[in-house]
């Protein structure tokens, strides 16, 4: 089995499901991550373990987290906010926990109602919890709002370092970094991620980009240019984060897949079964709107996965 190039981490059913206001039919949640996983997606973020009352989009989520556990070779990732969500995520079987830690002050405080330095604290505790319960899960601290904040305006690049290395510091595995309202460029983006690389060398983590202002999949292909292998993205572009005014639209999994594709880079994943796993998704959440200029175009006449021309590295 050949080895893919990069890591595509799909969001949707977390990211994108939280953010839209009607909730997904547990049945139509597990008929989707079977589809993406029989596209060939090898790590999906589920569910977050959040109260029900704020995120009832959510509630299901031991149910949807013992589901996907069943599917070999999966790499079952959950968010969780605190202790209380990782005690709850670690019970359900999640083979990885990532929180959400904000680089902007004001974010923070909206997001979770804590300070950032309170969460490095919470990432502590978490990071102790998964050591003396599931050693073998793994942590992931995303620095969300690295890249500008809606509430806060512009993030000081030196306190995203500072906070990803703090995370680090505190137990978790790694620590990527979250353009969670669409502010990023490409040049920001290699510049943020080439001093992560440098900070954090093998536990710098995934690239998390918004389509918001158009430039989600310039930002990706920025990040792989400087190092980055595992990408963050959502079917049909679902997703933003409710506590951040105008943070819509993850990166769409399709056009990223089809981009790397096209250049050579593996992914493991088949743009066609992908494509078709935005049917469930559309029976799940009958009216709400799906992006993607992948599928709406087709694929390029003569178009072989695996056989455009070298990667680009």
């Amino acid at each position: 089995m050949t080895v893919p190039d990069v890591l595509i981490s799909e969001v949707g059913p977390r990211d994108g499901l939280q953010s839209v206001k009607a909730t997904m039919p547990t049945a139509d949640k597990l008929r989707w991550i079977d589809a993406l996983y029989k596209a060939g997606i090898r790590e999906i973020e589920v569910a977050s373990f959040v109260p029900a009352r704020l995120l009832p989009q959510m509630a299901d989520a031991a149910e949807v987290v013992r589901h996907a556990v069943t599917l070999p070779g999966l790499s079952v990732m959950a968010l969780v906010p605190n202790r209380k969500g990782a005690e709850a995520a670690l019970a359900a079987g999640v083979h990885k926990l990532t929180m959400p830690v904000s680089a902007s002050a004001a974010h923070s405080l909206a997001n979770v109602r804590k300070t950032r330095e309170e969460m490095v604290e919470e990432v502590r505790a978490i990071s102790e919890l998964r050591r003396d319960i599931a050693p073998q899960v793994r942590l992931e601290a995303g620095i969300s709002t690295a890249f500008g904040c809606t509430l806060q305006g512009e993030v000081p690049e030196d306190e995203v370092i500072w906070l990803a290395a703090q995370c680090v510091a505190a137990g978790a595995d790694e620590s990527g970094l979250s353009d969670t309202v669409g502010y990023a460029n490409p040049a920001q983006v290699r510049r943020l991620f080439k001093r992560l690389r440098a900070e954090l060398g093998d536990k710098a983590g995934a690239a998390h980009m918004h389509n918001t202002r158009g430039l989600g999949l310039a930002n990706c292909l920025a990040a792989y240019e400087e190092g980055v292998r595992t990408f963050d993205s959502s079917l049909g572009g679902l997703g933003g984060c409710p506590y951040a005014p105008g943070a819509s639209g993850n990166v769409v999994t399709e056009d990223l897949v089809f981009m790397f594709e096209a250049m050579g880079v593996r992914t493991g994943i088949d743009i066609d079964q992908l494509i078709a796993a935005r049917a469930p998704l559309i029976a799940g959440l009958p009216g709400e709107p799906v992006y993607g200029m992948t599928p709406e175009a087709g694929l390029p006449k003569g178009f072989v996965q695996g056989f455009q021309g070298a990667a680009h590295v």
